[in-house]
């Protein structure tokens, strides 16, 4: 009775109290009732709209401000936004690991927030300063000053670096205002991640509208202005929120408990197998207070050597953390090797979404953008279909799909991860071959009429390409940040997502690399798939290279994703007492 009496007990705290290691900002246990869940996160929503707004608003411009105001040609500008790009979702591995080990999600969100608010003071003095403007006094002028020049890409720069520290840390710390052993609370996270894109897109369609066309028909610098007061408001939103996060303490380096693992099972190479994966040494549950428990997989066996207890009389607690570590431990290491393959073959899906924000813009600009009494649409707007065509499928994902696949499947996300990531790329094959046919549609108006050029062709034309890659963001790109969140250890959650971002930031590098080397290899062949400019080019090939390239990825994805094993959460003490299979098995 007494016994009974104590589970009750227990579990009415749990209704009161947050018992997953976080704390609230005074840095006592969080109380359910009024922290975290979506009371907090809606902040951290509304905080991702804003900074969306303004980096959109200025990303979306950036090939086009490159190549008119800087005087850059085409294949020179998307090589810079290329670049800029990767550096921007490459540099929060830095923030994510800072995150994780030393600052804190929220202390790293508010410095980072910082450098990006400078970022932008600075880019906006670039273009309403006198001294600093890009031509002296001429409203148009043969090339931009130096010190223009210095300026504008040291602005750029700092939002990179104030990028590094933000993305990466907001939405995981958004995430982890839910508490994954309350089953309500566990639910809505599932929710969290479609809803987060939400406003993310929310704040991508304003930014590529109003802003752009502000941007377009006001200026560059009033558009400056309006980026730099929407992160300023996003800062306060942040730091009202305080007293509603729960707040994950920092554990210290995610990295040296790995190490630890592959020197013990150096060390430990030469000794048996345990005949019952029971033997093998982990802590006690009611010691376990940095997290969860994972249990034992078959997988990388070799691993698991880390975790034979040599001297038993000895004491296990005991023992030296580079000759002994925990099963969990030993699975930690084996989730972050399990997620290299399928990093690896989401790249090409990467490289396919880094043609949205350079040529596809572009295509833009070569065509009738006029609708009605003289309206203009800016080149960059067009990016807005993306945006709508994301807001959609995530919304029927959310409100339609996954009710019905929950009942079909019985999963309680209703598509397993790997699933949802792989039923995207389908979109973005599809993107890549649509993409290729409007092209070649583009270049042969051309040929008929130099002088005119494609200006007689409707910019909706480039709408199909634009909506079915935005559809497929929204199972590729929000598959790939729940799966780089959930898959990683816990307490490297903000590097998770850093993983994720580094998928976009290593495919902007490689579509720049591969630019380098279709443009070798063709010019080499007779004549460049790049020219000065798009009526020059073949961007018809090159789309078509890309669909090849992306549709072959998804086979090798494929049998990939049927071959993994989901983490696995160990729901008791001993380490046989696992479900064999974990929530989520395979693509199948």
């Amino acid at each position: 009775m007494e016994l009974k009496k104590g589970v009750e007990t227990r579990g009415v705290d749990e209704e009161k109290w947050v018992y997953d290691s976080s704390v609230d900002h005074k840095g006592r246990i969080p109380l359910r009732a009024s922290t975290g869940a979506w009371k907090a996160s809606l902040f951290i929503i509304a905080i991702e709209f804003s900074e969306r707004l303004s980096y959109f608003g200025m990303a979306t411009s950036l090939i086009i401000y490159l190549t008119k105001v800087m005087h850059q040609d085409l294949k020179t500008a998307a090589k810079s936004v290329n670049y800029w790009a990767g550096v921007t979702t490459l540099m929060p591995l830095f923030g994510g690991f800072l995150a994780d080990a030393y600052l804190g999600r929220f202390t790293t969100v508010f410095v980072s927030s910082v450098v990006y608010l400078l970022g932008l003071i600075l880019l906006t003095m670039s273009t309403l300063v006198p001294s600093l403007k890009a031509c002296d006094g001429a409203a148009v002028c043969p090339e931009p000053r130096k010190v223009h020049e210095v300026v504008f890409f040291l602005a750029i720069y700092l939002i990179s670096m104030g990028t590094g520290g933000h993305k990466p840390s907001l939405e995981s710390f958004g995430a982890d205002q839910f508490d994954e052993n309350h089953d309500e609370e566990r639910k809505e996270k599932m929710s969290y991640f479609n809803w987060w894109n939400f406003g993310l897109c929310s704040g991508l369609l304003l930014g590529v509208t109003v802003v752009v066309y502000v941007q377009d028909h006001v200026g560059w610098g009033a558009a400056d202005v309006i980026l730099t007061a929407v992160m300023a408001l996003s800062l306060v939103i942040f730091i009202i929120g305080r007293p509603f996060y729960r707040y994950q303490v920092p554990t210290g380096s995610p990295l040296t408990p790995m190490l630890q693992v592959l020197v013990a099972a150096i060390r430990k190479r030469n000794l048996p197998y345990p005949s019952n994966p029971a033997e093998l040494y982990e802590l006690p549950k009611s010691k376990e207070d940095k997290g969860r428990l994972l249990c034992h997989t078959e997988s990388l066996k070799f691993l698991d050597k880390a975790a034979i207890v040599e001297d038993r009389e000895y004491g296990a607690e005991k023992q030296n953390p580079w000759r002994l570590a925990t099963v969990t431990k030993v699975e930690e290491m084996k989730l972050i090797l399990n997620l290299i393959p399928i990093w690896l073959a989401t790249l090409p899906f990467g490289i396919s979404v880094a043609q949205t924000a350079t040529f596809f813009v572009k295509q833009g600009t070569m065509l009738d953008r006029n609708i009605g009494n003289g309206f203009q649409i800016p080149p960059a707007s067009v990016y807005a279909l993306a945006a709508i065509g994301m807001i959609v499928s995530v919304t029927i994902y959310e409100k339609i799909l996954v009710p019905v696949l929950r009942r079909a499947t019985g999963n309680e996300r209703g598509l397993k991860i790997l699933q949802r990531i792989g039923f995207g790329m389908l979109f973005s094959i599809s993107t890549m071959v649509v993409s290729a046919l409007v092209e070649r549609k583009r270049l042969g108006v051309v040929e008929k009429d130099p002088v005119k050029g494609s200006l007689s062709m409707s910019v909706f034309w480039l709408a199909p390409q634009f909506i079915i890659i935005g559809v497929g963001d929204g199972f590729t790109l929000v598959g790939l940040q729940e799966y780089f969140y959930d898959q990683v250890p816990d307490s490297m959650r903000s590097l998770g997502i850093a993983f994720y971002l580094g998928v976009i930031g290593a495919a902007n590098f490689l579509s720049s690399l591969l630019i380098t080397t279709v443009d070798h290899v063709t010019e080499k062949n007779g004549k460049s798939w790049f020219g000065k400019d798009l009526n020059t080019s073949r961007l018809d090939n090159f789309y078509w290279l890309l669909a090849a390239m992306t549709a072959a990825n998804l086979i090798v994805y494929v049998f990939l994703a049927r071959r993994y094993s989901y983490k696995n959460v160990q729901r008791s003490v001993a380490v046989a007492d696992c479900c064999e299979d974990g929530f989520e098995v395979s693509m199948a």
